[in-house]
């Protein structure tokens, strides 16, 4: 397959949404990461999803909308605390999930479930994409299942080249970090995945209920997008440490013949042949990390060693993604 690389002009967004309504597989930015996307009532363009992914049947995929009115008609019921967090988290990264409409989403969507996770993106080109397909468009972000998801157009087309019709080309993403999820089907809401949104900054507006940490085998239908075991991980071993001892971890592999890289935050860093040194602040390092983990992918390690971040508030999506990336791989073939 032909993959285009398109520009992000308004005629490169109307190529872009014929392609989507046709049935094809449009790469696009977001303020979290690339997604790539499918018409969501298309049970036939949706599956071609799990097949570029290589993603599992069983974990079901984000609807992506313009605003509030086009996730309404899409939802069974609507609770009154999804208003208060539209108003203020929309459009932005927070996906909520409600009970569907079946006649409105494909359940291959879904995984065959009641429920449907929607967001809408605040990115000015996934913005201009979905006002011009005018249709909801499954997306999960753009990427081989389970590897590190995409910043860049460059980390979308060394995955997926040749595997989707289209990549809508904006440069790098602001945030790094995918939406957070919460289940809006429960009283209060659920935490299901931590993400750009702290928890803190949610249960400054609603009540919010933690997630209950359950893993998910990757056979059955998981309880949100993205929430297995092993999820958002390089290809190379990971070794998740202590920051204080990255120097004696690195040198004990060195020690075994194995080529080793790092990733640390917040001071100067001279381990390991290949290193990145990430910024202190939660929001910075987010926006950073995934494109960090691309390099040190790249560079032929055997092992990554990362220093673990802080146990402290705003941390708590960083570290989601971070303990993972580095679960065995055999949690998640």
């Amino acid at each position: 397959m032909r993959t285009e690389r398109l520009a992000t002009d308004p005629a490169s967004i109307s190529r872009a949404a014929a392609l989507l309504r046709a049935g094809g597989l449009v790469a696009f930015p977001t303020e979290t990461v690339y997604g790539l996307g499918a018409r969501a009532d298309d049970g036939t363009a949706a599956a071609r999803i799990f097949e570029a992914k290589g993603r599992p049947s069983g974990n079901p995929l984000i609807v992506h909308v313009p605003d509030a009115a086009a996730a309404q008609a899409l939802v069974e019921t609507w609770p009154p605390v999804a208003d208060r967090l539209a108003a203020a988290f929309w459009p932005g990264p927070l996906t909520m999930i409600f009970a569907r409409r079946a006649d409105r989403i494909a359940d291959v969507v879904t995984a065959c479930g009641p429920t449907v996770a929607v967001r809408v993106p605040a990115h000015p080109v996934a913005r201009a994409l979905l006002q011009a397909v005018a249709l909801p468009i499954a997306a999960p972000s753009a990427n081989r299942s389970t590897e590190i998801s995409p910043t860049t157009a460059e980390h979308v087309w060394k995955a997926l080249a040749g595997r989707i019709d289209a990549l809508l080309d904006s440069g790098p993403c602001e945030r790094g970090i995918e939406s957070t999820i919460l289940d809006v089907t429960t009283s209060p809401p659920t935490l299901l995945r931590p993400g750009s949104i702290p928890a803190h900054a949610i249960a400054a507006i609603v009540p919010l209920r933690d997630r209950s940490g359950a893993i998910v085998a990757p056979h059955l239908r998981a309880s949100a997008p993205g929430s297995h075991a092993r999820h958002y991980a390089p290809r190379t071993r990971v070794l998740l440490t202590h920051p204080e001892q990255v120097r004696a971890t690195v040198d004990a592999l060195v020690a075994q013949g194995l080529r080793t890289a790092t990733l640390e935050h917040g001071r100067t860093t001279e381990a390991g042949a290949h290193a990145e040194l990430l910024p202190s602040d939660p929001v910075a390092y987010g926006a950073e990390l995934y494109a960090a983990l691309h390099r040190l992918q790249d560079s032929a390690c055997d092992v990554l060693v990362i220093a673990d971040v802080p146990e402290e508030p705003g941390w708590e999506a960083i570290r989601d993604r971070l303990r993972r990336a580095s679960a065995p791989s055999d949690e998640n073939p």
